[in-house]
């Protein structure tokens, strides 16, 4: 479904600094070579798609642990073979004894600063939300996957008992939050053994955390979510100033939901739901874009950009009057969602000149997340995005367990009154945007990334390339991004300055960047049944691809045949 012609339009052209992987029986990718392995061995060895992605999402929190863990929050959007979408929303959740007030916020701070005057809802056992990963995980398993709980784990505690070698990224991330991790007595023994951030090339084993991924493969869930390990987290969490319980693990509850849908040029969009905001944000912006020559326009030209960024702000001022867990808000979805609403909004913009944008409708997030892809030859298809928030979290990990928890709470409004304030049992708002795209009832690409409020966006773009530019999905998940909620325009440093003078004639301010969200990855799906999968420079993600099959029924060994 490519298109080399999209260069020939191209404003900016670049190439890709990975290649992509190819399969026929099935494709994992992930931002961790090693964690597409651990899912493609289940394929290999007969599991499906589900067990492929519940294999790599256990092994991502060990090679990933800046990333992910048990203790923090996602989605699953699961297309089975019989053609339905699964939304299984495992996001984080205020506590039971989580209050408005429980902060104290920044005297005079804007709407979207959520910072507090100690940081008690960012670092430390105050900031961390009920989680729902490992619920999230094993109910996907329980009820679509063909494999046991024990058997998906494997991979994962192998890496964690045996070690891994870091990478130049986890040690790079390990830099940035130095500072905090330091402070803990078991991370800075962990990862900074000898006062200094693990270097690129050693090897990281994870002793605590292999016995801890042991304990749940004999127990299952509930070792976390009414067993000991639980107990060990909330005993930890409470006598330090937090609120999880015990209580707050044994009453979390996956929430399967509808997916989102909408239409772009012949394809079906399926994404999330709220209380994600990125499912009905991309169909919104996809809407506006699909009454432009977006083909025409060129890939990275200044009026593609300038038509980007206006998009973009006329989303984020929607998402910020509308966006929010729906027990506890009206979400307009069908107004969000509909062709006529982006009808009235395209017919606003102005091509020559950059504009502010106010809600059309009525009633902050991490760039440290992780997302995963994986497929089966059935048809069974897995795109799952899950992160503990910030980088590390909330930056300690629970003696004796291995756990780094989330630091989902710095998400939540600390001021009362705001239709994102903190109220028990909330569910985190989020960006994730876990998408796929069908054309005539078939799978074409299913893709996510991680980056906070830059993640759907940057998806739409990659749906953008594939769609209008007919790139690959190697060329759609590197190229070049751009983002903005206004009034700063972030492009990365590939954008040439012809294009940036541009830009600023029609009145944009701009910040340049090395790079725009987080690692995506995805897989392609082809006419003849073969799958490619990508990964994008900006992360160590990988695809691994299962070929070939086993013998043809009527192979046989003759060990005392000889031909001559």
């Amino acid at each position: 479904m490519s298109n080399p012609g999209w260069r020939e339009r191209a404003a900016i052209v670049f190439k890709t600094e990975k290649h992509p992987a190819a399969g026929s029986v099935g494709m994992v990718t992930s931002n961790h070579p090693l964690a597409s392995a651990a899912g493609a061995e289940m394929l290999a060895g007969g599991g499906n798609a589900i067990d492929a992605a519940v294999a790599t999402l256990f092994a991502l929190t060990v090679v990933e642990p800046m990333m992910i863990g048990l203790v923090g929050g996602g989605t699953a959007h699961i297309r089975l073979a019989d053609g339905s979408h699964r939304i299984l929303d495992a996001m984080s959740t205020v506590p039971l004894a989580g209050q408005p007030d429980m902060y104290r916020p920044v005297p005079g701070g804007a709407l979207e600063n959520y910072d507090t005057i100690d940081g008690a809802n960012t670092v430390g056992p105050a900031a961390v939300a009920a989680p729902g990963s490992l619920r999230g995980w094993c109910e996907a398993l329980r009820r679509f996957g063909t494999l046991s709980l024990e058997d998906v784990m494997q991979p994962a505690i192998r890496l964690a008992a045996r070690g891994f070698r870091v990478t130049p990224y986890l040690h790079t991330c390990l830099g940035e939050a130095a500072a905090d991790l330091l402070a803990d007595r078991d991370a800075a023994r962990l990862f900074f053994p000898d006062g200094s951030p693990l270097a690129a090339g050693a090897r990281l084993v994870m002793g605590d955390y292999a016995q801890t991924l042991r304990t749940i493969a004999a127990e299952g869930e509930m070792a976390l979510h009414g067993g000991a390990i639980g107990d060990a987290v909330a005993d930890h969490i409470q006598a330090h100033g937090g609120t999880v319980s015990r209580a707050d693990l044994i009453g979390y509850q996956v929430r399967e939901r509808k997916p989102i849908r909408g239409t772009y040029r012949g394809f079906e969009i399926v994404g999330p739901p709220p209380p994600a905001a990125s499912g009905i944000h991309i169909v919104q912006m996809l809407n506006i874009l699909e009454g432009f020559d977006v083909a025409g326009m060129g890939f990275g030209s200044a009026d593609l950009s300038h038509l980007l960024a206006e998009v973009m702000k006329i989303a984020f001022a929607d998402r910020a009057a509308a966006s929010g867990d729906p027990d506890f808000c009206d979400v307009p979805v069908e107004r969000l969602t509909s062709k006529d609403y982006a009808k009235k909004l395209r017919a606003r913009i102005d091509m020559g000149n950059t504009q502010p944008w106010s809600a059309g409708v009525s009633p902050e997030h991490s760039p440290h997340t992780t997302h995963m892809t994986a497929a089966d030859q059935q048809g069974n298809v897995a795109a799952c995005t899950f992160t503990i928030n910030s980088l590390f979290g909330a930056r300690f990990i629970v003696p004796g367990t291995g756990i780094i928890p989330n630091n989902y709470m710095a998400t939540f409004d600390p001021r009362p009154g705001s239709v994102l304030s903190i109220a028990a049992g909330k569910r985190v708002t989020t960006s994730m945007s876990p998408m796929m795209a069908l054309h005539d009832g078939r799978v074409r690409f299913a893709l996510g990334l991680p980056g906070g409020k830059r993640i759907f966006p940057s998806a739409m773009q990659a749906l953008v390339n594939l769609i209008d530019h007919g790139m690959t999905i190697q060329e759609a998940v590197e190229a070049p991004r751009l983002w903005t909620e206004g009034p700063v325009l972030e492009l990365e440093d590939t954008f040439p300055e012809i294009i940036l003078r541009a830009l600023r004639l029609r009145g944009h301010e701009l910040s340049m960047l090395p790079h725009v969200a987080g690692g995506m990855n995805g897989i392609a799906f082809h006419d003849d049944g073969t799958m490619s999968g990508a990964a994008c420079w900006r992360a160590d993600g990988a695809g691994v691809g299962v070929g070939g099959g086993l013998a043809r029924k009527d192979a046989r060994f003759w060990p005392d045949r000889v031909v001559r």
